[in-house]
């Protein structure tokens, strides 16, 4: 699934089990909301959870918000219900937990189609393990309704053993791995959670550490991190302005049939021009949220 340019800046997981906070979030400045039925609902509530989570979506009132809904796993024994209840309530996609393989992708796309699910319903995955890791490519590239990897920081550095550092030195090599399979299968990809609520600073470098690797978005825990990944992930007004000038002056080099192009005394190619359309194209499209 080729991915547009709609704005996953701030993507915050709302725990299915709690109406009051999914109403809520209809009114939250958040690109994407994550309704969860997994980890963050416990098992005497998993049902309750399902049932909330599908009247929600379906009575609707979220504007340009992106709703995607996490399932528990078909290994649990919640999963298959999960999917069959909400493939057809108007999700923009689902999010499926702790994928280790394209065959996990495929028996789920394959209950989702059983229940009706309607041919733009996307499927994410959860990218939280060592294996998911090692079996990045063949997730990112097992359906057509592929939209985007999410990663799981916090349940991967517990299986690596690794330590939550500032600088995420032991997670590195498995975020480059799942940026890799997502860009070169053409979907999005959103960094981790940041856990410590009390740490502004921290969360705002992690967000920027997660911008300068490649990521679209952060996913979030609270409300009061929404600001900050809102701001970091967006083009500032100068990469605007540039990128601005940047498809301008290539347009009229091509009208005028000069090869050569230089902007702010810097020579320009068509890669430049590239990633200026997306900026502005992100940009234009993040306006209506503001």
């Amino acid at each position: 699934m080729i991915t547009t340019h709609r704005p996953r800046r701030s993507v915050l997981y709302m725990p299915g089990s709690n109406a009051r906070a999914l109403d809520k979030s209809r009114t939250l400045p958040a690109d994407a909301l994550i309704f969860d039925l997994e980890d963050a609902v416990a098992p005497d509530a998993k049902v309750t959870a399902r049932i909330q989570v599908v009247q929600t979506v379906e009575a609707g009132g979220y504007g340009k918000r992106e709703i995607l809904i996490r399932t528990n796993g078909l290994n649990t024994p919640w999963g298959y219900d999960d999917l069959a209840a909400v493939a057809a309530i108007g999700a923009d996609a689902i999010l499926l937990p702790k994928v280790e393989s394209a065959e996990m992708v495929r028996q789920a796309e394959s209950v989702l189609v059983t229940h009706g699910a309607a041919t733009e319903l996307a499927i994410w995955c959860m990218m939280e393990t060592p294996r998911a890791m090692l079996h990045a490519e063949e997730i990112a590239d097992a359906s057509p309704r592929l939209g985007g990897l999410v990663m799981g920081t916090s349940d991967l550095a517990k299986d690596l053993q690794a330590q939550h550092t500032a600088m995420r030195l032991p997670l590195i090599t498995s975020l480059g791995l799942c940026m890799l399979a997502a860009r070169a299968a053409r979907i999005a990809i959103l960094d981790g959670v940041f856990l410590d609520l009390n740490d502004q600073e921290g969360f705002v470098e992690s967000c920027r550490q997660g911008a300068e690797l490649g990521f679209d978005g952060k996913t979030l825990i609270h409300p009061k991190q929404l600001a900050a990944a809102n701001e970091v992930f967006a083009p500032s007004d100068e990469e605007i302005r540039l990128s601005q000038e940047i498809i301008e002056a290539y347009a009229e080099a091509e009208a005028q049939g000069r090869g050569v192009v230089v902007v702010d005394g810097k020579l320009i190619e068509k890669l430049h021009v590239d990633h200026a359309k997306r900026v502005v194209a992100l940009a234009n499209a993040i306006r209506p949220l503001a």
